[in-house]
This record gives C-alpha cells, structure tokens and sequence, in this order.
C-alpha cells in the first residue's frame, strides 16, 4: 500500500502565499506523475497543476504565473508553491500519485492524499 500525507493548508489573506506538501510512502519502486486537485462543495474535483518523473509540467489556466509545482524524486514528495492567492483559490486541495509498486512490476496504480483546505479570505 501506498500512503501521501498533505501538508501546508490554512488561512490566508487575499494576496498571501502558501506552499503545500505532499509525501508518498510505503511500497514504491516509482512514482511516474503526480498531481495536485481542488475541489469546493458542489463541483467536480478540478486539477491544478501535475509534474511528471522528467519535470514536464502542466497547470490550469486559472493558476498559470502564480502556482508552481514541484518535485523530489529522492524524498518521493510534490509540491505546490501558491502566490497571489485569490478568494476563488479557496479548496479542498488533494494530491494525487501515479505510483508503481516493487510487487507488481509494469502496473500502475493511483493513489490520493486526504486532502487539506485553504481559505483565502481577508
């Protein structure tokens, strides 16, 4: 099993910054792309922004020059640096990792952090 454990989330202000954590562990051999979603009451769970194992990047327009996402392969962990946060930036953020295990070699398997929140609001 693999587990990712978010961290970062909170309240800030219109304008502020946050930067969210996310940590995979347990059986891993790889871990191909890995993700960050939001999703508010009501609606569909939207990405955000994804990175790939080689740092190709991808972001939804609404974030595209305030959001950066990263990664350490090393330390099998995702990032996302948030500036200029908005009010409409307010979420459930979750991650996500495309992860293939040492005991099934050629499989590939998704897996889902439990979410952390943040508010922006004055």
């Amino acid at each position: 099993q693999v587990q990712l454990m978010e961290s970062g989330g909170g309240l800030v202000q219109p304008g502020g910054s946050l930067r969210l954590s996310c940590a995979a562990s347990g059986s891993i051999f790889r871990i191909n792309v890995m993700g960050w979603y939001r999703q508010v009451p009501g609606n569909q769970r939207e990405l955000v922004a994804s990175i790939r194992r080689d740092d190709d990047t991808n972001y939804v327009d609404s974030v595209k020059g305030r959001f950066t996402i990263s990664r350490d392969n090393a330390k099998n962990t995702v990032y996302l640096q948030m500036n200029s946060l908005k009010p409409e930036d307010t979420a459930v953020y979750y991650c996500k990792a495309n992860v293939m295990s040492p005991w099934d070699l050629g499989s590939w398997y998704d897996y889902w952090g439990q979410g952390t929140q943040v508010t922006v609001s004055s």
